[in-house]
């Protein structure tokens, strides 16, 4: 790869509050060496790509993914025999190459979205592991992806038995930690309550499964190994044990209270002595924007959904207004989140919490940089950073809808081959309807 001088780049200059005409030089590592003003310096040894002043901002970063689904709604109810039997299934060479193929395939439609980073927090088998390894050696061809593996559940907690280990003790929290450490993950994932997708009961969403001991053994052992933990946490109880044990960021979240606040801000037993909220509500809102009639879900589903949604809105808004350090991850695989669309997450939690655009991006991309560990490498178009940027046809600033008008992805360097993208045009025009009623909510 030659070195290369990308022109006529429209980039956002924060001191100045404005979009100027700019120039990145990248080098043969695909990391960049400067940002020039204009089309200054000089620029002979360089490749030259012009973007045309297009409005370039960094690649975005969906700091709360799962690749092993589509996103598609499914009304099915499968028995569990049935399950087992594809669960076996999915454990052989055989099973694991397809699971690595739509894995792969996943992947390549988020990067394809403008999406560079992907947290996956949550995959079968260490499959996720396994592609991140590759992903490093074809770097200009995939996303850079951080892996989790299995979660840590307790038993019939939320993903137990298929997408977690089992934990009931202390003691075995730090043994499945250490099973994941082995096969190399880079977080812990953990599961302090229950989740909407394999509830059974309406509340069983934000019930509490790990207990606070467990927790705190779970952290200490990631923590040793300078490793973080992500918790899925859907309500108040669950996000107060989980901080107190030291986890390092809040998957979902729910209300706060002032003990609540005070130890997000000040976690001394987190790794970095702070804990993050990461929302994601994409996968709730249409819970609690459409009717049943047009979910065709059960009604637990629905309801626990709903509860999810409105707790998780209400912690948002605590966070902001208490400057508690937030992310953005839009749940990608579960029901109603593809992966071609994380601007929608961007678009919804505006909308919700009464946002602007502009802030939307910096948090899915220096924000959610800093929370991952990860701004050294990734978040700003900034030296020494890898050239992870993308190109818009459309001021994102003025509309999110814009990061759906790409001009081109650029991964390291490398222009990111195109390839068709299959939508779900029924599902994006249900979005698009929990898009519209979340503004016409928040007006009211």
């Amino acid at each position: 790869m030659a070195k290369t001088a990308w022109i006529n780049c429209r980039l956002f200059h924060e001191k100045l509050d404005e979009w100027l005409i700019s120039t990145i030089l990248v080098n043969e590592k695909g990391r960049i060496i400067d940002v020039l003003s204009e089309n200054s310096g000089d620029l002979s040894g360089y490749t030259i790509k012009d973007a045309r002043q297009a409005y370039v901002i960094p690649g975005l970063i969906n700091a709360h993914a799962h690749l092993f689904a589509s996103g598609a709604p499914s009304t099915k109810k499968y028995p569990i025999p049935l399950i087992n039997s594809a669960y076996r299934l999915l454990n052989t060479s055989l099973g694991l190459a397809i699971l690595r193929k739509i894995m792969k395939k996943h992947a390549l439609i988020e990067l394809q979205s403008g999406v560079t980073t992907i947290r996956s927090v949550g995959e079968f088998f260490y499959q996720d592991v396994r592609l991140r390894d590759r992903f490093t050696e074809e770097a200009n061809s995939w996303p850079d992806l951080l892996t989790s593996g299995f979660f840590l559940s307790t038993t019939g907690g939320h993903g137990a038995p298929y997408l977690a280990l089992e934990t009931d003790s202390p003691w075995e929290g730090r043994k499945n930690v250490r099973k994941n450490v082995r096969q190399g993950v880079d977080w812990i994932k953990i599961c302090v309550t229950g989740g909407v997708t394999d509830a059974r009961r309406i509340g069983e969403a934000g019930a509490l499964q790990l207990t606070e001991p467990e927790i705190a053994a779970i952290c200490d052992e990631a923590h040793k190994n300078k490793m973080m933990v992500a918790a899925h946490v859907q309500s108040t109880e669950g996000v107060r044990i989980a901080l107190k044990a030291g986890v390092d960021t809040i998957e979902h979240g729910a209300p706060m209270d002032d003990e609540i606040i005070a130890l997000f801000k000040n976690n001394p037993q987190a790794l970095r002595g702070y804990s993050a909220l990461m929302p994601t509500f994409q996968a709730a809102a249409p819970f609690a924007m459409l009717d049943k009639e047009t979910l065709g879900l059960n009604p637990v589903t629905i309801e626990n959904g709903r509860l999810v949604y409105e707790g998780m809105l209400e912690g948002l808004q605590q966070a902001i207004a208490h400057h508690i350090t937030w992310g953005v991850g839009n749940d990608a695989s579960m029901t109603f989140v593809p992966h071609y669309d994380f601007w929608r997450e961007l678009a919804i939690t505006a909308a919700a919490a009464g946002l602007a655009p502009k802030e939307m991006i910096q948090r899915a991309t220096a924000g959610n940089a800093a929370i991952l560990g990860i701004d050294h490498e990734v978040g700003t178009i900034a030296p020494d950073k890898k050239a992870n940027f993308i190109l818009l046809e459309k001021n994102p600033h003025e509309d999110l809808r814009a990061l759906t008008k790409l001009q081109a992805v650029v991964k390291e360097g490398q222009l990111v081959k195109g390839k068709p993208i299959k939508r779900f045009t029924e599902l994006d025009q249900l979005m698009d309807q929990v898009l519209q009623r979340i503004k016409e909510t928040a007006v009211q």
